[in-house]
């Protein structure tokens, strides 16, 4: 008989994760929400939970493994391209299912059984997804084993669809009501370093684009004199060079974006930024200092810093960014701190960073 349990209903979280992991360490089936529908889990290790599972999904499709994140998703794919990094990163964990080609040998996925490789992916394609919900995340990290799910099926909003359903072949079906977004998670197609949706979902197209852009993030101390100077000024130099808006930049691929190491959140930007860069039609009236942020340091493509400082800074606590993190001037010469110093000093900072920004976007090699 089907075990339920109500998760608003329960003292102790931590008690419904160790069930989950005992029921799931004897190959049973547990049926876990997520951000968008529930989904069906087995672990990984046993081919006979792998049949399980495909007799109750009842067709061809793949079976999908679960990872908690990028990094992990990294142990199964290390050769995964730079489209999907770039979307694993961004939206991870969340309702976003990555299709891509089988990974080679010697990673984690040649270590599962050869019956379970088959049925993960049985037409040498992997789907991989790190969903968005604290109890099957904590589930992932004490379990013994990765877990393996059906593909999500947008009919199983609540626990009582999938308790209908599929009735006492799921041993535990851990309730946490409807679904947040009342839909499926969207499945990309990874092939050729470019994407394509294979089952629409929550993530549309449009946001598919903005998730996949090129993010270059510009950043000084405070954020609020020199990097949003660079910000407001890449920003005219990369629309001139497309030949677009400022506005169309995010749909063109691109996002530009400034932080400081010990900035505050919401300061606006110095007057004599705002004035000197006005001189040249651009508008940086509206921005927010903020400060840098693991976030952003993982999901910028390039990082450009003021001073070696500022990148040595970064470096010291994420050695791993080496090659996305690099001084603004090519030179290696830092871009010092106007404030303080008059307007003067705030022309001659701009003109510095300028000059520094038409190199970049010249060694772009962007279509015209």
């Amino acid at each position: 008989m089907t075990e339920r349990i109500n998760l608003k209903q329960t003292d102790d979280i931590r008690d419904v994760i160790h069930l989950a992991v005992q029921y799931l360490a004897k190959g049973e089936l547990v049926a876990f929400p997520t951000a968008t529908a529930y989904v069906i889990a087995g672990q990984a290790l046993s081919p006979d939970v792998m049949q399980k599972l495909k007799h109750l999904a009842g067709n061809e499709d793949p079976l999908v493994l679960c990872v908690k994140d990028f990094d992990e998703a990294q142990d199964y794919l290390p050769e995964m391209p730079p489209i999907a990094r770039k979307l694993s990163k961004r939206c991870w964990p969340g309702p976003i299912v990555l299709e891509l080609d089988r990974p080679g040998p010697d990673t984690l996925f040649s270590e599962l059984p050869a019956e379970v490789q088959q049925q993960i992916c049985p037409a040498e394609r992997i789907r991989l997804r790190a969903p968005a919900h604290e109890i099957i995340f904590q589930t992932m990290r004490l379990s013994p084993s990765p877990l393996v799910l059906l593909n999500e099926d947008a009919r199983f909003q609540t626990a009582d669809a999938v308790t209908e359903a599929f009735g006492d072949q799921i041993a535990l079906v851990i309730d946490d009501g409807p679904s947040r977004f009342g839909d499926q998670s969207t499945l990309v197609s990874i092939k050729d370093n470019q994407w394509s949706i294979l089952q629409p979902g929550v993530v549309t197209d449009t946001t598919l684009k903005r998730l996949s852009s090129e993010i270059y993030l510009f950043v000084c101390t405070g954020n609020t004199c020199r990097s949003p100077m660079a910000e407001g000024l890449f920003r005219k130099l990369l629309s001139d060079k497309l030949g677009c808006q400022e506005d169309e930049l995010s749909d063109r691929g691109y996002i530009v974006a400034s932080a400081g190491l010990a900035a505050a959140m919401g300061a606006p930007p110095s007057p004599e930024g705002v004035s000197i860069l006005a001189e040249q039609g651009i508008d940086i009236q509206a921005h927010e200092s903020q400060p840098l942020t693991e976030r952003l340091l993982d999901q910028s493509d390039h990082l450009y810093t003021m001073t070696q400082g500022h990148r040595s800074a970064i470096l010291a606590e994420r050695p791993d960014l080496a090659e996305t993190v690099r001084l603004l001037s090519p030179n290696g010469k830092d871009i010092s701190d106007p404030i303080g110093g008059g307007y003067q000093c705030y022309v001659d900072c701009k003109q510095e960073i300028e000059n520094c920004l038409k190199t970049i976007v010249t060694q772009l090699h962007l279509p015209e």
